[in-house]
């Protein structure tokens, strides 16, 4: 999904988004970690334990989020906080008066200097994107994510029926959940690619904000009520922005995320040999190791934090289950056209998520990419996208998008589904 909305695209004759909106994907010219990290004066690190107020500051816009700086092992942690989400970051080095935090799986940091006491100064930096991609970033300890508001908010908890209405006229539909609890707002969006993950914010009055940082993507939505209707922006890093309106209603839902995409006619089976990220191997569903099992294949990213949710699920939930005779093959496309550099990352993220199972350098990250090398399939519309194979390797089922942890009874039922699929599929 792109972190500037303003490149997503209508499905032709359908009118819904082709790629993710948390995991739409550009690629490829990366800025130079090195140059971005380059040490400043002889002065320490003011990265002291305790629980900071991060600000990301676009678009004339202020994105708030709420970090914690610990220590394990005698070496600093910061862990990102998303409401209930804990993002634990332990890639922290320091040259000079610079700390450059990795964020996580991402090819992403936030470099950051003191700036007086319990203060710091810096920036967000991506490092995979076609151009240098930085947004000036800036902490204090101590401070709550929203500061204390005496206004009388509104309630803006429910279910909210979404449309994103991009620069080019173009709509998205999608799914507002929100809950409230006096002024503290949390909630997330539901589109037919996936979902906007822990979003946290304040109503002020009539007024909403929601923000998130995952360290992939800085988002902020704000909103004004009138009545049962609600008018705001969604800002995305840099450059992203659309217009949104919603309508309370309990009945609002997405199209099928099983409809969106199916086969080819004719098509029943894939048919792809992509090199594996174990170097001088090569991976297709047609090897020795799938015949006569279920096979799960799920297109996706390390830039995709949709793809994350759903691996945290999947690596798991394969260990426990893989001695039924179920097999998983992850097919990576990422922001590169080196396939060392694509390896690379897909390593990493298959160490620091301990994932079992095989996964394949499939392609660049796009929507068209992903859909050229499946030719089978009609189209790839997001990332993730998870293709279910029976035990004679048809595809029985191809699922669009994700619906996280951060969607609350929508995960639920996203799990629910995944089970009863290959409990059937396995019964047969």
């Amino acid at each position: 999904m792109p972190v500037a909305i303003a490149f997503r695209k209508a499905v032709t004759g359908a009118g819904l988004a082709l790629a993710a909106v948390a995991c739409q994907s550009n690629s490829t010219t990366s800025e130079n970690p090195a140059a971005t990290e380059a040490a400043g004066s002889n002065a320490a690190p003011a990265l002291t334990a305790g629980t900071w107020r991060g600000v990301l500051s676009a678009q004339g816009q202020e994105i708030p989020f709420l970090f914690d700086v610990a220590q394990d092992g005698g070496k600093p942690t910061v862990t990102l906080r998303n409401g209930e989400e804990r993002l634990k970051l332990d890639e922290i080095s320091t040259a000079g008066d610079s700390t450059t935090i990795r964020l996580g799986v991402f090819d992403a940091a936030l470099v950051v200097r003191p700036d007086g006491t319990d203060k710091l100064k810096g920036a967000w930096v991506k490092y995979d994107g076609k151009e240098p991609y930085r947004v000036p970033f800036a902490a204090m300890k101590g401070e709550q994510q929203y500061p204390a508001t005496t206004a009388q908010p509104q309630s803006f908890s429910g279910t909210w029926k979404v449309d994103f209405k991009g620069t080019e006229g173009d709509v998205t539909p999608a799914v507002g959940v929100f809950e409230q609890k006096g002024s503290d707002v949390t909630g997330t969006f539901l589109t037919t690619t996936g979902d906007y993950r822990y979003l946290v914010g304040q109503a002020q009055g009539n007024q909403l904000k929601l923000t998130t940082f995952d360290g992939s993507h800085g988002f902020l939505f704000t909103a004004k009520k009138v009545g049962n209707t609600l008018q705001g922006d969604f800002y995305s890093g840099k450059k992203g922005h659309e217009a949104w309106t919603a309508t309370l209603d309990p009945n609002a839902k997405l199209p099928d995320a099983n409809a969106l995409t199916g086969m080819k006619p004719g098509q029943k089976k894939l048919d792809f040999k992509f090199p594996s990220i174990v170097e001088g191997t090569t991976i297709s569903p047609t090897d020795a190791k799938y015949k006569g099992k279920v096979v799960v294949v799920q297109i996706l990213g390390s830039w995709c934090p949709n793809c994350m949710d759903e691996t945290n699920f999947l690596a798991p939930w394969y260990e426990k289950n893989k001695q039924r005779g179920v097999e998983i093959i992850g097919l990576g496309y990422e922001r590169t056209t080196d396939p060392k550099v694509a390896a690379q990352k897909l390593q990493k993220m298959k160490q620091r998520m301990n994932i079992g199972y095989d996964i394949a350098i499939a392609g660049e990250a796009s929507s068209e990419a992903a859909s050229k090398s499946l030719p089978q399939v009609q189209k790839v519309l997001a990332f993730p996208t998870t293709l279910f194979l029976d035990k004679k390797g048809e595809v029985r089922k191809i699922h669009t998008g994700y619906s996280g942890p951060g969607t609350g009874k929508y995960y639920e039922q996203e799990v629910a589904e995944f089970n009863k699929t290959i409990d059937q599929l396995l019964a047969e």
